[in-house]
């Protein structure tokens, strides 16, 4: 579930977060150079996104991503931080780090049918202060008209509310992820994003709402102005979330104004 807030930053001393947020981001970079050298292919961005009217946090907020995915022999890797208000007093972080295993690569025979081109043992960590969950289940990679890539991931969840916590929340997780390129009145365009649906978990004794947060993306090509096609884009990110952090009633409709560039 790729968050934009951890749902419990105030719990922490602002000093720690702000610490905590930067040797992570420090992290992913050094593990994102050494993963792109021994894969078939990776990619590496930066995103700078800035809403306003948040849930059950700030309202407005600046938010820094740096994001990593790479494809290998057997499988794939994505894995992502979020640093909320990273230039201000109450930074805070939230990752994901999510790997597949291909089985049809694996296995050396074709898994595709349908729309599916491949069959793949699907996990993710998800890492936030005060939160951790992790999640294992079966992928999909889709084959889907004019779409860089698409796929859909099914998943049995566990969460924890603290990093000493024994007692573990059950439930399931649906993820789909996407990217649609296309061209506009002469402009490269990127349509993405991605959406979780998450079920059955409890929160303490008491069972947690059903909940939906979908992020899609319209992005245009700036670089391609200059020559550097795939750079640099701009756009907008519309986040989406429905029983935020599982808490009925508790809606959220955010307009992101965001850039992102691609090293």
């Amino acid at each position: 579930m790729q968050l934009r807030q951890s749902p419990l930053t105030a719990t922490q001393p602002r000093s720690r977060r702000h610490a905590l947020a930067h040797v992570l981001a420090c992290s992913l970079l050094a593990s994102a150079s050494v993963a792109s050298q021994a894969a078939e292919w990776s990619t590496t961005n930066v995103q700078l996104l800035y809403g306003d009217g948040y849930e059950l946090s700030d309202n407005s907020m600046a938010i820094m991503t740096l994001e990593h995915a790479n494809g290998w022999k057997y499988g794939d890797n994505f894995f992502f931080v979020d640093i909320n208000n990273p230039a201000a007093d109450g930074t805070g972080y939230y990752g994901e780090f999510s790997p597949r295993l291909s089985l049809g690569r694996i296995s050396g025979k074709d898994m595709s049918f349908g729309i599916v081109k491949d069959v793949l043992i699907a996990g993710t960590l998800e890492m936030g202060e005060d939160l951790n969950a992790q999640l294992l289940g079966v992928g999909f990679a889709l084959n889907l008209p004019s779409f860089a890539f698409a796929d859909l991931n099914l998943y049995y969840r566990t969460s924890h509310r603290d990093w000493l916590a024994d007692q573990t929340d059950g439930g399931a997780q649906v993820t789909i992820d996407w990217l649609l390129p296309f061209e506009l009145g002469g402009q490269k365009i990127a349509f993405e994003g991605f959406a979780d649906y998450a079920w059955g978990e409890k929160g303490g004794s008491a069972p947690k709402a059903d909940n939906l947060i979908t992020a899609p993306r319209l992005l245009i090509d700036v670089g391609n102005w200059v020559g550097a096609p795939g750079t640099l884009q701009v756009g907008v990110e519309y986040q989406i979330w429905r029983n935020k952090f599982g808490v009925k009633g508790v809606d959220e409709d955010v307009a992101q104004a965001m850039i992102k560039w691609t090293m």
